[in-house]
């Protein structure tokens, strides 16, 4: 017997638009599942998949859903998240070189598409001064939909991606500043207070956002180092609040999420698990809910509606893109960059949706603008969004190929097979060693890092040993939300040292990253017997981590670099990670060190360019206490060791060790001890080394062990 009841209760939860929000939510998580992959196979870029879709749900398409509160709340979600990832992404150290060229090219992307627009609407469309000028402004702005297809391919750090993204929070901020003067002077309110009621607010804005925002950051981020959960939903609040600052200091919510980004630049960096959390959650939920909301606007029905808004259609669609595009190849030609990084130049600035929506329905709720632009907004949104995807993701693949021969040359290169093996003697640190390994360790290596713990062979070794196994696994877990690929490794040995030893054989390892172990003699306290030993019987390159605050709480790095440090055959090596190193942190590195090894530094580099820093004049361990004066807690130090018959060696630089629990109690610090395979020998290059005056002092010194050495076993005898 059919029930009824049930079947009207079914027609109920099914009624159009769809109410129940299990059933919305469920629907939306399909289309984010399906339509990019169906939409892969015709070749259409996953974006343009998303917004077809809300097309087609929508209001104006089968009407499954309705723009309701839910979905506004989640888009709105979305586009923060869209503009929040963008300004968090932004390599700092690329902007700050290249802060003029987005400085030029948001100019470019803000002025040129206005004086297209303006005779456009006002002599072509016939419009109104003001009608015209806000219509010509929406040309100006754009929102970054694209954005995710480079983040995907992988080529965020690209210059022309650097620009594109600086580039937009100059020109949005400047439109909605300008949609909020034309809505004052439409209301009368165009006055010296409205004037100085904005510059005090976005005075006071920025403020709050560069300097009280970073220092709360920071206080968070070291006061529950351990609560990686709480790191998310921290920085999320911080995002919001951000936008509902900007609202209320008179400007759009997007500049704050994007500005929260910029501040929390340095907090987050690229590689770590609070930046693969952020970016996985808002890949996969909040941004493509956005991209279907913003299909949902669509309204196809226009087109029908007579030639009037076909033609403002279409003239403010070809408008938009061609004063995008002439902005982009006024970029192009000034700056010098190749074809491709134009078209991702035009790709990432073309699409207009967030900023665009924005101005146009406050402009059509304050009676400025009729419903022709509004409906020839909304398909030139998605004009613009197809556009854009289409280009970007074209632009994307041909920088992927061409960069295809120089990552496998690189691949070649042993730094790109770089075995890193973590000895565990503290559980409590070993989050915070693979904090760093995951920061400097190359992104492109195919091995995974090798955590091991020894196990002393005693009656107990069973036992200890499936509690070491039990304790990895944690770890491996906390690696894996940063996509990193632990090997635990548990030895058994009558000695810890040999067993780390004999596993980094075994595991060919080429560098082991280690804590800072203190103990109670003279040479303990500064290495421990067994970090010592480990030193003197492997020629791996070693990094000794004395961490006592998160590493993303750094504010500067200082390296201290010993004479003739750049004839080990380990100098390349460190110097590539202090470069990673300063690349995720977003900090300078200030080297100390003679002037030829600031040569070296300076030449090796020379090709690269990346690694951003400045160098001071420092004799040896007799200037060390007069550096360290000028250092805040928050300074990561980074001091290169040498062990004993290497090049570099020199006993007085042990001094400076000496002193690093006094002068540096509350600064991270890292000893590095570069690896020391044969190379060939460059003491050529310095006239003031004397190898003979070498050998002789170290026979001298021998002699006079070998004599007290007798002399003790005579009296021994005596006795």
């Amino acid at each position: 017997m059919i029930d009824i009841d049930f079947i009207k209760q079914l027609y109920q939860q099914l009624e159009l638009p769809l109410k129940n929000p299990v059933l919305i939510f469920s629907l939306i998580l399909f289309i984010i599942l399906l339509s990019p992959i169906v939409l892969r196979r015709l070749k259409i870029p996953g974006i343009i998949g998303l917004i077809i879709s809300g097309v087609i749900i929508g209001p104006h398409g089968l009407n499954l859903l309705a723009k309701n509160a839910a979905v506004d709340l989640f888009s709105t979600i979305g586009l923060l998240y869209i503009m929040f990832i963008a300004g968090i992404e932004l390599d700092m150290n690329e902007f700050r070189k290249n802060r003029y060229k987005s400085i030029g090219f948001g100019f470019f992307t803000f002025a040129i598409p206005l004086l297209i627009g303006f005779p456009t609407c006002h002599y072509l469309l016939g419009y109104d001064f003001t009608a015209s000028l806000l219509t010509a402004s929406m040309f100006a702005t754009h929102t970054l939909v694209a954005y995710p297809i480079v983040n995907k391919f992988g080529i965020t750090k690209n210059q022309a991606v650097a620009i594109a993204v600086g580039g937009t929070i100059l020109t949005d901020t400047a439109v909605l500043l300008i949609l909020a003067v034309i809505i004052g002077a439409d209301s009368g309110g165009l006055n010296n207070q409205f004037w100085i009621r904005l510059g005090v607010s976005l005075a006071i804005f920025s403020f709050i956002m560069f300097f009280v925002m970073p220092r709360v950051a920071r206080w968070f981020f070291t006061r529950l180092a351990g609560d990686k959960t709480s790191h998310y939903v921290f920085v999320l609040s911080l995002v919001f609040l951000a936008a509902f600052l900007a609202e209320v200091a008179g400007v759009e919510p997007i500049i704050g999420a994007f500005v929260a980004g910029l501040a929390l630049n340095r907090s987050i960096p690229h590689s770590s698990a609070l930046m693969n959390r952020l970016e996985f959650v808002g890949n996969a939920i909040f941004i493509p809910f956005f991209l279907i909301s913003v299909g949902m606007v669509v309204d196809m029905s226009v087109l029908l509606k007579g030639p009037t808004a076909i033609i403002v259609a279409l003239v403010l669609s070809v408008a938009a893109l061609f004063g995008k595009w002439l902005a982009a190849f006024v970029t192009q030609k000034l700056f010098r960059y190749t074809t491709t990084q134009r078209q991702l130049i035009f790709g990432l600035s073309t699409a207009h949706a967030a900023a665009t929506l924005a101005v146009i329905l406050v402009g059509y709720k304050a009676h400025i603008i009729d419903e022709n632009i509004l409906n020839g907004t909304i398909i030139l949104i998605l004009i613009t969004c197809v556009v854009a995807s289409f280009a970007t993701e074209n632009a994307a693949k041909k920088m992927v190929e061409a960069g295809d021969q120089k990552d496998r040359e690189e691949l070649r290169l042993p730094v790109q097979k770089e075995s890193i093996l973590i000895p565990v003697t503290d559980y409590n640190s070993l989050e915070a060693l693979l904090d760093l390994t995951i920061l400097i360790r190359d992104k492109k290596t195919p091995s995974p890092v090798n955590v091991v713990t020894v196990v002393n062979n005693d009656d107990k070794a069973e036992m200890n040993l499936r509690v070491a196994k039990r304790r990895m696994d944690d770890f491996v877990r906390y690696a894996a939300a940063t996509e990193t690929r632990i090997s635990p490794q548990v030895a058994i040995d009558f000695n810890v040292s040999n067993g780390i030893v004999r596993t980094a054989k075994e595991v060919l390892a080429g560098t082991i990253i280690m804590g800072w172990i203190e103990t109670e003699s003279f040479l303990d306290k500064i290495f421990g017997q067994k970090t010592e030993t480990i030193i003197n019987t492997t020629d791996k390159a070693i990094i000794l981590c004395n961490l006592k605050r998160p590493l993303n709480t750094s504010r500067g790095i200082k390296v201290f670099c010993p004479p003739l440090a750049e004839l080990e055959i380990g100098f390349d090596y460190w110097l590539n990670k202090i470069q990673l190193l300063s690349g995720e942190l977003s900090q300078k590195v200030q080297f100390y060190c003679n002037e030829k090894t600031k040569n070296a530094i300076t030449k090796l580099n020379a090709g690269k360019g990346k690694l951003k820093g400045n160098f001071v004049d420092f004799a040896g361990p007799d200037d060390f206490d007069e550096a360290v004066k000028s250092f805040v807690p928050e300074d990561l130090i980074v001091i290169i060791s040498t062990r004993k018959g290497s090049v570099s060696h020199q006993s007085k630089w042990e001094q400076i060790l000496k002193k690093t629990d006094v002068l540096l109690a509350s600064n991270n610090v890292l000893l590095i001890y570069p690896s020391v395979k044969s190379a060939e020998n460059k003491y050529d290059e310095y006239s003031d080394v004397n190898s003979d005056l070498i050998t002789k002092s170290v026979e001298t010194v021998n002699k006079l062990q070998k004599g007290i050495g007798n002399m003790f076993g005579k009296k021994e005898e005596k006795g």
